[in-house]
């Protein structure tokens, strides 16, 4: 019985030490976008269409 109650125990404090994680990577996350520099964010914004890929090259020439 008094083992039960041991885990239980320390299953709360796991699961409370894995909230306090969470909460603080997408904490951390959020402050550095709204951090970011507007230059920054406008080259974020552009990084998939700065290279063309073989198939969106095949694509634009057949149209």
């Amino acid at each position: 019985m008094f083992r039960r109650i041991l885990l239980e125990d320390s299953a709360a404090v796991f699961t409370f030490t894995a909230f306090i994680t969470a909460v603080s990577i997408f904490t951390a996350v959020l402050w550095r976008t709204l951090r970011m520099k507007r230059a920054q964010a406008q080259h974020f914004e552009n990084l998939p269409f700065e290279t063309e890929t073989p198939a969106a090259r095949k694509e634009s020439q057949a149209s």
